[in-house]
């Protein structure tokens, strides 16, 4: 099983959101937050994160299991989760560090990303913004960020953000959910 293991790194705005969408996605073993995509050179902390500086993007490393979902199922729930057509935003969050983007990790994952981009510019109504970036570092988040709507479910932000993006997933998704 090991052996059908790939990861993929996804920013799609505040990482608490996209991590637990994909919590509960059938052949994602692990999900963590964490940053990508950075110019500042060493581990920046969540405070620099959110100050935009560092050019940093809040992302989630999730390691899945190919046999049971693809690159690009993954992808497609990703896409269809958040909204990819605000540059530098999701909702009320704004900044380079909200931003919409796919770290490829090779060739494979570059060219499935665009195919699948390109298959879904049909379906919104405004261009899709998503970046599409070469891979570079993961850096974790501190573990206050981890697991972060499954410890706080009625912290506010959870009711009214990443609640609703889970209800689309279930609809939108349902036989992909574990």
């Amino acid at each position: 099983m090991k052996n059908n293991l790939e990861t993929a790194i996804l920013g799609g705005g505040c990482f608490w959101c996209t991590e637990a969408v994909f919590q509960e996605v059938k052949g994602v073993e692990k999900v963590v937050s964490g940053y990508s995509g950075g110019t500042v050179p060493g581990k920046p902390t969540y405070r620099e994160i959110c100050s935009g500086l560092t050019g940093h993007a809040e992302v989630i490393e999730i390691t899945f299991n190919a046999t049971i979902i693809s690159f690009a199922e993954i992808l497609i729930i990703f896409m269809t989760t958040h909204d990819p057509t605000t540059l530098n935003q999701q909702g009320a969050d704004r900044g380079t560090q909200y931003r919409s983007v796919i770290f490829y990790q090779n060739e494979t994952q570059k060219e499935v990303a665009y195919e699948v981009l390109t298959q879904l510019s049909e379906v919104y109504e405004n261009n899709i913004v998503t970046e599409i970036s070469p891979f570079s570092i993961f850096y974790e988040a501190d573990s206050e960020h981890q697991n972060y709507y499954r410890e706080n479910k009625e912290q506010g932000y959870c009711s009214y953000v990443i609640t609703p993006k889970l209800n689309t997933l279930r609809r939108l998704h349902a036989d992909k959910l574990k």
